[in-house]
């Protein structure tokens, strides 16, 4: 079945190619002559302008984060709502699926129940335009996943970890656990003495598992789209400045899915606050 929106755009060519009138040529198609002259009243959207404005500040963002922020800003709309008009204007993203693999049965720790409880860290790494290397490690709470910070350097040993994460526990406390991976800034004598001495417990991934720390892999996919691949480093104090910009959005003012539409920080303020019977 021709759409009529199809149906419209087949009579202009025919009366052109051979000089028919549109009743003509309505009539030569089988086209109703008020399909053809049919005028929508639709008003345009009144989200639109805004959902454009959040599109152009977030360039990956989804059409359910668009509408988590739409109704933060205290405008009702639901995501069928957003959705229509996140098609209309082709703001859809292109997400290459990655195949799914049965993982193998493992030992899981035991779920978070409060903030500080668990921390979990890796590291990334990008460049400047010069195209020298620089890395960056994330670090995130598994409970608010908030990110109380990140280190942009050209190298990082043990002795600058540990003396990040004593920067962060001056703030934040000392957790009762880290998930890792197995990289040598891990298992480096360093940490561990450091871990030793605060009570921290290093829970190491499986080699090859990057699901077994999927919080910081999560965190550090988004960081990848949303801000390492849309940027360009001209040094590390530019990155320093970018990556700082990027982590006060993300804990203060970017809703997340998993945390019912609040902010890590949000999150956090709720779950440390005493409830009063």
């Amino acid at each position: 079945m021709v759409r009529p929106a199809s149906s419209r755009k087949a009579v202009r060519p025919v009366q052109s190619a051979f000089g028919l009138s549109q009743r003509s040529a309505c009539r030569a198609l089988g086209v109703s002559r008020a399909t053809q002259r049919y005028q929508s009243r639709r008003q345009p959207d009144a989200i639109l302008p805004r959902i454009r404005s959040l599109a152009a500040s977030r360039p990956r963002a989804g059409y359910r984060t668009l509408g988590r922020l739409l109704r933060r800003e205290g405008l009702l709309v639901n995501d069928k709502r957003v959705y229509r008009v996140y098609r209309e204007e082709g703001l859809a993203l292109r997400v290459r699926r990655r195949r799914r693999c049965a993982a193998s049965p493992r030992q899981k720790p035991p779920p978070v129940t409060q903030p500080g409880e668990r921390w979990a860290m890796d590291f990334m790494s990008d460049s400047t335009t010069d195209g020298h290397r620089f890395r960056i490690l994330t670090l995130i709470d598994t409970f608010t996943r908030r990110a109380p910070g990140v280190i942009v350097e050209r190298s990082i040993g043990g002795p600058r970890l540990v003396r990040f994460l004593d920067e962060v526990a001056t703030t934040y406390g000392y957790p009762k656990a880290i998930t890792v991976d197995n990289g040598p800034e891990f298992i480096s004598a360093t940490l561990d003495q450091w871990a030793h001495a605060h009570g921290v417990h290093l829970i190491f991934s499986r080699p090859g598992k990057p699901v077994d720390n999927a919080f910081i892999e999560s965190f550090n996919g988004r960081l990848r789209d949303e801000c390492l691949n849309t940027n360009w480093f001209y040094g590390l104090e530019q990155a320093r400045q970018v990556l700082t910009e990027w982590l006060e959005d993300y804990n203060n003012r970017r809703p997340h899915s998993s945390l019912a539409g609040l902010t890590p920080a949000e999150y956090e303020t709720e779950h440390r606050t005493p409830s009063v019977d």
